[in-house]
């Protein structure tokens, strides 16, 4: 008799992908510049460590809400007791008025229709839960963040169908490759639900243009399917274009009055990148569809947000001076660090992927693979991984059609580690490129010593005197 259930026992979670592998190899062998310089820099993980000393100034700055009271009296008790899994309606308040502050205030959001949950993790599981069956699909363009993978799938039994997206246009999103994946769906018998997209998108570090964005409200309305856009990098956007928000589109084009269209479109949001937050667990879904919010506020009581963060977050994000600021400083320092590692790969002879946003650079090392083949790819990441001790994502476990993209991540560390860092890759680079002249010299000494040989043979042979002549 089983003892443990077909989810228990499967092998569908992800957690053997080269995304996960290589954080757990840096966990064994973790660097640190005084304990354990020789160990393995993380930078495979998208945290925001830049403003950690905005948000503790403030938090100093405001002892009563670091401390749980209001008005100098604790109101720990009552926020230690049961909440209504709808969530503090201060928090929320000051939540959507953060999400459009971020977006230029081009756009604003009904608190009404947001839904927290614990990280964005829960919240785009839970919208495939209220959006799609057992064995449905959703198109995602590659490449895509390996979490997906888990998140999506793994408990909903909903199926991903790629959206095949190239280096040859800058990985953007086309109509072609659109139809082509709602295609390949149906060649699997399977029913598209919807399109989900990270914008800015994670792992390529750019923003959707308004062209990319109108297509893909187009294809919605033709298909008749939702569209999910996960937008949890909407402030770290540090260089233009600008961030376009799917909501200010379906405004310009007055979706509002297509009710169908408007009720289609979901954004998923979190405080763990622009806030450098993902241990507090914020994370909300937004939809103008009251069945959807109403299904996922019942299953949200899954995964809550605790009351004590969203009185905390609730008195940070009310405060407009510092948002205004945060903001603000957070986008310069996110600028400044990501031009620290572009600097650094240039002078490793390695390109990438002109980016303008996100917390990592999407890593073109094509010219270092010993073949363009994803198994060639594997065999280059171990080395950065195991003798540079770099950890950094394979493009394969991002899904990337194209062998020999990396994403590497800049600002969860300091500055001198992200310089050390670039030393430690310089140097393997300038070695394997050595190696990689020396073979091809050899080579080619080689293929002259043949040549010359079957030459002087040549020669010899035509220079004998015919039989019977002297």
């Amino acid at each position: 008799m089983k003892l443990l259930s077909a989810k228990a026992t499967c092998n569908s979670h992800g957690q053997d992908s080269s995304y996960f592998l290589g954080w757990q190899e840096y966990e064994k062998n973790p660097y640190d510049e005084k304990k354990n310089p020789k160990g393995i820099i993380q930078m495979g993980l998208a945290e925001n460590q830049l403003c950690f000393d905005l948000l503790e100034s403030w938090l100093n700055k405001n002892p009563d809400a670091a401390g749980f009271k209001r008005d100098g009296q604790s109101i720990f008790r009552e926020l230690a007791l049961f909440q209504d899994y709808h969530g503090l309606p201060a928090f929320k308040k000051s939540l959507v008025e953060f999400m459009s502050e971020i977006r230029g205030n081009e756009v604003t959001f009904d608190p009404n229709n947001i839904v927290l949950t614990a990280g964005a993790t829960s919240a785009n599981e839970t919208l495939m839960f209220c959006l799609a069956e057992p064995g449905d699909a959703f198109l995602l363009p590659t490449p895509y963040y390996p979490g997906f993978d888990r998140d999506l799938k793994w408990r909903t039994g909903v199926e991903i169908v790629p959206i095949h997206c190239t280096s040859s246009n800058d990985f953007q999103i086309t109509e072609t490759a659109l139809e082509e994946a709602y295609q390949q769906a149906q060649k699997q018998n399977l029913k598209v639900k919807g399109v989900l997209v990270t914008n800015p998108s994670n792992p390529l570090g750019t923003t959707m243009s308004r062209n990319e964005l109108n297509l893909l409200v187009d294809f919605i309305t033709e298909k008749n399917i939702h569209l999910v856009s996960d937008e949890i990098y909407s402030g770290t956007v540090f260089n233009s274009p600008a961030f376009i928000s799917i909501m200010e589109i379906v405004k310009e084009r007055n979706c509002s009055e297509n009710t169908e269209v408007w009720n289609r479109v979901h954004i998923v949001y979190s405080l763990s990148k622009d806030l450098g937050l993902p241990g507090f667990r914020v994370g909300a879904l937004y939809s103008n569809d009251d069945m959807v919010v109403a299904a996922a506020t019942k299953m949200s009581s899954f995964g809550l947000v605790s009351s004590h963060t969203q009185y905390l977050l609730s008195a940070m994000l009310s405060d407009k001076k510092f948002t205004k600021n945060y903001i603000s400083e957070n986008q310069k320092r996110l600028k400044k660090r990501q031009k620290k590692l572009v600097s650094g790969l240039e002078k490793a002879g390695i390109s990438c992927l002109k980016s303008n946003a996100g917390l990592f650079c999407w890593v073109d090392m094509r010219h270092l693979l010993s073949s363009n083949t994803f198994e060639a790819e594997i065999e280059l990441w171990k080395k950065i991984v195991y003798d540079v001790k770099l950890n950094i994502s394979p493009g394969s476990s991002c899904h990337c059609t194209e062998p020999g993209w990396f994403r590497v991540c800049f600002a969860n560390m300091s500055e001198e580690t992200l310089k050390f860092s670039m030393q430690r890759l310089k140097a393997f680079v300038d070695t394997t490129i050595n190696v990689h002249n020396q073979s091809n010299h050899q080579s080619v000494k080689n293929s002259r010593r043949k040549l010359l040989t079957k030459w002087v043979f040549r020669l010899s042979f035509d220079d004998r005197e015919p039989c019977g002549e002297r």
